[in-house]
């Protein structure tokens, strides 16, 4: 797949070729049933990005076809089409929650009234809480909770790009974002309105010195929305920054720890 794929994306007149259809629809398939990713773990803790895997859904756009998709008074009109069979894949879905086909939801992941792209990978025992999106291509961790209207940023081009990574036990606080291939430590708690960019300052306040962080947020760390003065032509201004204000506590049961974490630093979930 991986041969053939690189060759179309070079050359766009092989897409009309039986092969290399063949090789695209196969690739969407093993995205969806999680035998592919769009990034794995290694053992030392960091991620690689397989640019050909995103090379290949970019590639699947073109060779499908528009059409009209009805479900009850519903009427959508596009090309791809919709994740199926979830009784038999262990995943709860609630209406009018939808996940694309290519998109790979473990056992155990549960959707509330929400929206998974394309080449996203869900773990085990996730919730995707009401209003929250999925971006294409995001990796997100095993028992993590988004809650309602969080934002997770898609990525496709440019294909260098990194997805957006969340890592296990993580819990982002309502209206999160979350963009431009940030990564969040396992079990980190993020709380409402924090907003992660590719070039936001994410700073750990717990010291006696600032320590900047930027496209990370440590593992199990307490983050909440911040401000920072920068000087422009017209004065200075506040701009957003995250900050850093604790740990998670090993002592503390993981289920309760998620909103624990926020509430002991007296900050919103």
């Amino acid at each position: 797949m991986k041969e053939i794929i690189e060759k179309a994306w070079e050359d766009r007149s092989l897409l009309q070729q039986a092969e290399t259809k063949e090789a695209i629809e196969q690739l969407i398939e093993e995205l969806d049933k999680g035998r592919v990713r769009v990034a794995q773990p290694n053992s030392d803790g960091t991620w690689t990005v397989n640019d050909w895997v995103k090379k290949g859904v970019i590639l699947y756009f073109p060779i499908r076809q528009m059409q009209t998709i009805e479900l009850g008074p519903y009427e959508y009109y596009d090309k791809m089409a919709l994740k199926k069979g979830y009784e038999s894949l262990g995943v709860r879905v609630v209406p009018p929650a939808v996940a694309r086909y290519g998109a790979y939801l473990a056992k155990g992941t549960i959707l509330m009234p929400s929206y998974v792209n394309i080449g996203a990978y869900v773990d085990s025992g996730t919730m995707v809480d009401t209003w929250a999106t999925v971006g294409s291509c995001a990796q997100i961790g095993k028992d993590v909770h988004l809650s309602g209207g969080v934002g997770i940023g898609g990525v496709l081009e440019p294909v260098q790009a990194a997805p957006v990574i969340i890592g296990d036990g993580a819990f982002l606080g309502s209206r999160c974002i979350v963009v431009e291939g940030v990564r969040v430590g396992n079990e980190a708690v993020l709380g409402a309105n924090v907003v992660l960019t590719g070039s936001s300052k994410i700073i750990d306040v717990t010291g006696p010195e600032p320590i900047e962080y930027k496209g990370f947020v440590p593992e199990r760390s307490v983050v909440i929305p911040g401000t920072i003065p920068k000087k422009f032509p017209a004065g200075e201004y506040q701009v957003p920054c995250a900050l850093i204000i604790g740990k998670r506590k090993p002592s503390t049961d993981l289920k309760t720890s998620l909103n624990d974490a926020l509430r002991e630093n007296n900050v919103s979930v």
